[in-house]
């Protein structure tokens, strides 16, 4: 595999929901080794450590339950900007934090993407499909907002203005089991790609995704993968709170970790929605490291033993 420079980008989100705990997500990457294991396939690894949301003032929000609108703004512009300046440098790796962060890298690399006169992909690996906007969400938190805003559904007047907003053809969500009406409302009628996890069932998992890369080769496709811990079965990954059973298994996880890695598209990655407070002796935060050391080049047989006594 092609040697790559991986830029760490700590983002220690913690306010697009109300159960706390994802702020310790970038530091648990790193105690669970994530830096010395992109090192070790050869590539160049820098950690520039956490980054903090900017202070910003917003009018209140129209849903009178959305939770934390100013700080997830914050975020927002934050990591637009930061994910526009590592894409120049490397492959940028947000180490998350919820999912809500990736209404900032999202629109950040759909913008370089958009410099580079190249086409923007996104692979979105969750249980769910976070395409409600702040006026749909019935909890009211904002990690369930992130795909309707860089898809530039209305509702987002607080937020940003998108450098670029994202085709929804060229998405691909995989491994669906939790979407609300109102997601439905607008994913049924849309194109973007959605294998929920019966057609995974009766399909298995390599297929759609060969045909979701066989397009992004085919545009000459820059592609942004964010990876929710909750696309996992919780019985593998318990370190998140938002589980639904009947998730992807750790082969399942592997196999598209490998097939991204053998496709070379891959231009930038989310690690999201760790919380270290409901872990297991650090049993999801090694598997997310894992599976993305699969995704720059380990091998099956190459598999580390892994000893949780």
């Amino acid at each position: 595999m092609t040697q790559k420079h991986c830029i760490l980008i700590g983002a220690p989100v913690d306010c697009g929901k109300r159960r706390r705990g994802c702020l310790m997500g970038p530091d648990a990457f790193r105690t669970a080794g994530l830096s010395e294991a992109i090192s070790d396939l050869g590539h160049t690894v820098e950690d520039i450590g956490n980054l903090s949301p900017k202070t910003v003032n917003v009018s209140p929000a129209n849903n009178p339950v959305v939770h934390a609108l100013a700080e997830n703004v914050g975020w927002t512009q934050t990591l637009m900007e930061a994910a526009q300046e590592a894409a120049t440098k490397g492959m940028p790796i947000f180490m998350g934090g919820d999912h809500a962060l990736a209404a900032g890298t999202v629109a950040g690399m759909a913008a370089h993407a958009r410099a580079q006169n190249r086409p923007f992909f996104v692979l979105w690996l969750d249980a769910h499909s976070d395409m409600h906007t702040p006026d749909t969400t019935d909890s009211g938190n904002l990690h369930g907002t992130p795909m309707g805003y860089v898809t530039g559904r209305t509702g987002f007047d607080a937020y940003p203005a998108l450098p670029a907003k994202v085709d929804t053809g060229n998405i691909c969500m995989i491994g669906l089991r939790s979407v609300d009406e109102a997601e439905h409302a607008v994913l049924d009628d849309g194109d973007v790609t959605l294998v929920d996890m019966r057609m995974i069932d009766e399909q298995g998992i390599s297929a759609p995704l060969a045909a979701f890369l066989d397009r992004v080769t085919a545009a000459n496709g820059l592609l942004h993968v964010s990876l929710d811990v909750d696309f996992l079965d919780p019985d593998v990954a318990p370190a998140v709170g938002t589980t639904v059973p009947g998730g992807a298994t750790v082969r399942e996880g592997h196999l598209v970790m490998e097939m991204l890695s053998d496709s070379g598209l891959v231009s930038s990655l989310d690690l999201v929605e760790l919380n270290p407070f409901l872990d297991d002796r650090g049993k999801t935060a090694n598997l997310m490291v894992d599976l993305t050391a699969s995704l720059l080049g380990r091998r099956v047989f190459d598999r580390p033993n892994r000893s949780f006594p």
